[in-house]
């Protein structure tokens, strides 16, 4: 099985070829360009100079998120592009397990970390034993405050690994936890880390372009600023009288999208490998709840409007 994989969640961009897991080329560079100008280059330079084409990968794997927001959407945009050309399925992989796999050879925790800005990471740990992963935390946004608090009582040393490893590092210190910093040369997120996490995911996690779509567990800055500047208009928001129309428009949209999360979870949970896409599923419950919640609300206001 050959896959080719790209990585944009941060700073650095990459890519890398990875045969049966094995990585047999790769390119990687953080020069303070953005990736919009160098990720496809560099694809085609890896690409030539190793004498291969996109037509002979079995699928195109991405680091799917958390991460920057630009660099997801170029990440993304850029597999689907080469995908839907090639007529490739991709393979989302998530951007903590990416950095997580080349320390499968250690033993102990490994925690990962990227600097989420506010005093917060983007966080994951997984155990790491024999060249193996397990995952004993699902992707999330959380404090470093926090991350002390659920971290504290892990036996072992922590492998601190990504973008944020050091900021996280010397907090955890500061607060007398055992820990240390991965190595120089795989501490930073990588393509080789995404193709080896795809390549565990195949054929189960291959999903097709037009599914393939960024993570980002929070709202962009620009997102949160909008909100607050609307705050008074969402504060009563409850109070405008929205027609019956509006309302069974929004409970058809909302319905919509409760199928299809509802399929997911049990396309999800009928794979052979289902524990491997616990994060996923896990995500789409939240999801359809918060849906349900939504259209209990509309629900009751179509009854009212009676």
């Amino acid at each position: 099985m050959k896959l080719l994989a790209l990585e944009t969640s941060a700073k650095a961009a990459s890519c890398a070829v990875l045969e049966d897991g094995v990585p047999v080329a790769s390119a990687w560079q953080c020069t303070g360009l953005t990736h919009s100008r160098t990720l496809l280059p560099m694809v085609e330079d890896m690409l030539r100079s190793s004498e291969l084409r996109i037509e002979d990968m079995d699928a195109i794997a991405v680091a799917a998120g958390p991460g920057s927001f630009t660099g997801l959407r170029i990440g993304v945009a850029a597999v689907k592009g080469l995908a839907w050309a090639a007529e490739k399925p991709c393979i989302p992989v998530s951007t903590l397990e990416g950095m997580a796999w080349p320390l499968a050879h250690l033993t102990g925790p490994v925690v990962c970390a990227m600097d989420a800005r506010r005093q917060q990471i983007y966080n994951a740990v997984f155990l790491a034993e024999a060249g193996t992963l397990t995952r004993l935390r699902e992707d999330r946004a959380i404090s470093l405050a926090d991350a002390w608090e659920d971290l504290r009582d892990f036996d072992g040393t922590l492998t601190i690994v990504g973008d944020g490893a050091a900021l996280c590092c010397n907090y955890m210190r500061q607060q007398g936890l055992d820990c240390r910093m991965a190595p120089p040369h795989l501490r930073m997120q990588s393509a080789v880390g995404v193709g080896m996490a795809a390549a565990r995911l195949w054929p189960e996690g291959a999903v097709a372009v037009q599914s393939l779509e960024p993570v980002y567990l929070r709202l962009s800055q620009a997102e949160r600023e909008r909100l607050a500047k609307r705050g008074s208009g969402m504060e009563n928001c409850r109070d405008r009288a929205f027609s019956k129309e509006e309302l069974a428009e929004a409970k058809r949209q909302i319905d919509s999208t409760l199928h299809k999360l509802r399929e997911t979870v049990k396309t999800f949970e009928a794979k052979e490998n289902a524990e491997r896409y616990k994060s996923q599923i896990t995500l789409a419950r939240r999801r359809t709840r918060a849906f349900e919640i939504a259209n209990s609300f509309i629900a009751d206001a179509l009854e009212a409007a009676e």
